[in-house]
């Protein structure tokens, strides 16, 4: 039997990570007194994490939750959506900014992208509504948000509800104003991978009393204030826990410092993958100050998608983690089925889909990390083509 000899590129190495959360002894400290103390869950490190991520939104509310999308379900039937209604979201998500439209039993209508910024196109939204439309649900892509004044113009104009899907932006800010505060209510979101983490968790954000009022009684299976066995209406056991806020406290007042390890990281990408023809970095608009995600790349138009995944094979093959950010969401096998979605339905989206690829992305890599990034996805491409 013949062995194979190692690359050296695969012993040379510790694989890098897609993502890596940034925890200090502030949070571990933070954790630690609520697991020494009698209140583990409905305590007052919900509260305490609730005020800090409202001053953060720049809003009167913050109602955590135990996901993102958990919250962005909480923010649609806030908007009282329902069966029958329409709401025009974007198919260049995660899928949770469209799944929460369904679970209202309304049904999600997509409108195209804008090429640079990767966020939905408030010309092809106005396009997309119809007398049955309710609201619109546009999403922070990767950090960079969606023209929100514009947004918010249609909206107005059509009466519409609108909700700002911010789960990947906290930090962000767009012409003054603060991610998460636009619309009649946003939504964050705290995975692992996130700008900041509570390791599970999320939180809807309002200046409206009425939305923060009924989703802090669905969040707590619909209790309506007047005993713990006394519930108002249906609801969910959305809860988050002492646990999991407390975590979230301590990282919110880190965020200034995880913003800019994350931007210094996304600088020196941008310098090293300058000198990378076929790469297209990410744009950022003049009036955007970006709280990066993640960062993604973007193949030039003359790679196809079986191109860009043998790419994505290569890097793994080597301890480089990556991804394929985001497949279109009308494409997924669900929506096909359900509402008919087929190829071509939303060129742009599907044309960036078809080439991004998410890098391994986190505060805290070194440039020696940044660089065998930059010089395996160079020789994965020279393999390519």
């Amino acid at each position: 039997m013949t062995l194979k000899t190692p690359d050296k590129r695969e012993t040379a190495h510790e694989p890098i990570p897609l993502a890596r959360p940034d925890i200090t002894d502030l949070e571990r400290d933070a954790v630690m007194r609520v697991l020494d103390g009698p209140v583990l869950s409905l305590g007052p490190e919900i509260e305490r994490f609730e005020k800090l991520l409202a001053e953060q939104a720049g809003v009167k509310h913050a109602v955590a939750v135990n996901s993102g999308t958990s919250a962005l379900h909480l923010a649609v039937l806030g908007l009282g959506i329902e069966a029958g209604d329409e709401v025009i979201t974007t198919p260049f998500s995660f899928v949770a900014s469209s799944n929460c439209i369904i679970f209202a039993g309304a049904t999600p209508v997509f409108a195209d992208i804008d090429l640079k910024t990767m966020c939905i196109d408030p010309d092809a939204v106005e396009r997309a509504i119809t007398p049955r439309t309710k609201a619109i649900i546009a999403v922070d892509v990767f950090g960079h948000p969606a023209e929100w004044d514009r947004l918010e113009e249609i909206a107005k104009k059509h009466g519409l509800g609108l909700i700002e899907d911010s789960a990947e932006s906290i930090g962000t800010v767009y012409k003054g104003r603060p991610a998460g505060g636009f619309g009649d209510a946003g939504i964050f979101a705290f995975y692992p991978n996130k700008q900041m983490t509570t390791g599970e968790g999320g939180a809807l954000v309002t200046d409206r009393d009425d939305i923060a009022e009924l989703a802090r009684s669905l969040r707590n299976q619909g209790r309506g204030g007047t005993g713990w066995l006394s519930h108002a209406r249906l609801g969910f056991n959305y809860r988050i826990s002492d646990i999991n806020s407390a975590l979230g406290s301590a990282q919110v007042q880190r965020l200034p410092e995880l913003l800019e390890r994350r931007s210094s990281v996304a600088e020196r990408y941008n310098s090293l993958l300058a000198k990378v023809p076929q790469i297209e970095t990410q744009h950022i608009a003049p009036d955007v100050d970006m709280s990066w995600f993640v960062y993604v790349v973007r193949l030039d138009e003359s790679f196809s998608r079986n191109e860009r995944d043998r790419i994505l094979h290569l890097l793994r093959d080597r301890g480089v983690g990556c991804s394929n950010y985001f497949p279109c969401i009308h494409l997924e096998p669900f929506y096909r089925e359900e509402y008919g979605h087929a190829p071509g339905d939303f060129p742009i989206a599907e044309s960036i889909s078809d080439r991004s690829i998410a890098l391994p992305f986190f505060g805290r890599m070194t440039d020696e990390q940044i660089g065998r990034v930059v010089d395996e996805l160079t020789n994965a491409i020279t393999e390519v083509k």
